[in-house]
């Protein structure tokens, strides 16, 4: 007894020391791993807070360069959905935090919430995620769905499906908050989702153009009184566009796009709400540059500086882009698209400009125009090139005769310093 007693402070001691060293290993580990631990992310009235600070959400969606997105004051960069891992440690890396979207499939393509397997399937992959990067200092909040519930005529049963997603998050991770993602604010979407959906922390909203101006004061009037993020904000969209006689909708220029921007920001920056711009990279949406504030070889637009501007921050080694002043038809320079027989060619004229008087490369393309028109930012595929269609002349180009059918004259100028300027014209050869 005598023994075990004078044996007993000498394995605490040992016990001690044991746990101090692992304490030192596990540290020792994690400092050269390079894993630092996450910032607790609440939320309190209409604010988000990091660390007990207000944070300001601003930013894009996308998944690249979020150096340079960095750089004009970003705070904060939006995914849609896969294995956010490699954003999340760009991300870091860059100084920004992510909103990590989980793909809550949508009703419209022919899901079915009342199917249990796939609605576990779905939360049992949604699962993984979270509890993976749960404690990656990289993430701000779960993003649940995007525009789950657009383009249906009955949408009872998205609400409890966004609730089931995010009671399942808050279950995993409580120490960050769940945002879902609408299509506007509809005239009830708001409400539907205040009431089905206690479990999301922060309203998200896709909205563009002068809707813009208004839609935070409709979330409130739907009785949402936490914080709000514009999840995509953008110049004004296809279906709000004025068209040509066939249809095809005119697409503002890169400088049109960014003076909206401006103004959109502006607006928004006043009501202390997240902005995230659409989309910091390029996609297919009735062309390659509707949405996109960079081409796809990678160069940004003036949209950018327009972040910039907002945020006191700069553009890579304070570049600016190149302006468009006007793209027009040199035999009617009012008419915003060409109508042509198919035995005649025809010219445009552009105006176009450097702020740092840079050189310019423009490059003129003729493309169909595109066929295949999808909702609700679904793929589209490329339209067709069509080669040796348009050459440069002294002050624009010249379109060749061409077969009959539905096209559009793209420029894209480049200062060779990293950014660009873009416009279109819709044309129809008779």
């Amino acid at each position: 007894m005598a023994d075990r007693a004078r044996a007993l402070p000498l394995l605490l001691c040992r016990s001690v020391i044991g746990l101090i060293g692992r304490i030192v290993l596990i540290v020792h580990l994690t400092i050269l791993s390079g894993v630092a631990m996450a910032d607790p992310v609440s939320v309190s009235g209409t604010r988000i807070l990091v660390d007990g600070k207000p944070f300001p959400v601003r930013g894009a969606a996308g998944e690249d360069q979020l150096a340079e997105l960095a750089v004009l004051g970003a705070t904060t960069v939006r995914t849609y959905g896969g294995d956010p891992g490699p954003v999340l440690e760009a991300a870091r890396q860059a100084g920004l935090k992510v909103i990590v979207g989980l793909w809550v499939e949508h009703p419209r393509r022919g899901v079915d919430y009342a199917d249990r397997s796939f609605v576990d399937r779905q939360l049992g992959e949604f699962r993984q995620t979270v509890e993976k990067y749960k404690d990656h200092p990289g993430l701000l909040m779960w993003g649940i769905g995007n525009e789950v519930e657009s383009e249906l005529a009955d949408d009872r049963a998205v609400w409890p499906a966004i609730e089931e997603v995010a009671a399942m998050v808050k279950a995993v991770d409580p120490a960050h908050p769940r945002i879902a993602v609408l299509a506007e604010t509809g005239a009830d979407k708001v409400a539907k989702l205040r009431a089905a959906a206690p479990s999301i922390d922060v309203l998200g909203i896709n909205a563009y153009g002068d809707a813009l101006y208004s839609v935070v004061a409709r979330a409130r009037d739907q009785g949402w009184t936490g914080p709000v993020v514009i999840t995509e904000l953008g110049a004004r969209g296809q279906w709000q566009a004025a068209t040509a006689p066939w249809g095809a909708p005119f697409e503002l220029t890169s400088t049109q796009k960014a003076i909206e921007l401006r103004r959109y920001i502006a607006a928004l920056e006043k009501q202390e709400v997240g902005i995230i711009l659409f989309l910091w990279g390029w996609k297919q949406e009735v062309t390659p540059s509707w949405h996109s504030l960079r081409l796809p070889s990678g160069e940004w637009t003036e949209a950018a500086e327009s972040m910039a501007e907002a945020w006191s921050g700069r553009t890579t080694d304070g570049n600016h882009a190149p302006r468009i002043a006007a793209l027009r038809l040199v035999a009617n320079p009012s008419q915003p698209y060409a109508s042509v027989a198919a035995s005649e060619a025809w010219e445009v004229e552009l105006a176009a400009s450097d702020p740092d008087g840079d050189p310019l490369d423009i490059r003129w393309i003729v493309r169909e125009e595109s066929r295949i028109r999808t909702v609700a930012g679904d793929f589209e595929p490329d339209a067709e090139m069509v080669a040796g269609a348009a050459v440069a002349t002294r002050d624009g180009a010249r379109v060749r005769a061409l077969p009959i059918g539905k096209y559009r004259l793209f420029v894209e100028i480049r200062d060779g310093r990293g950014a660009a300027a873009t416009a279109n014209l819709p044309f129809e050869v008779r």
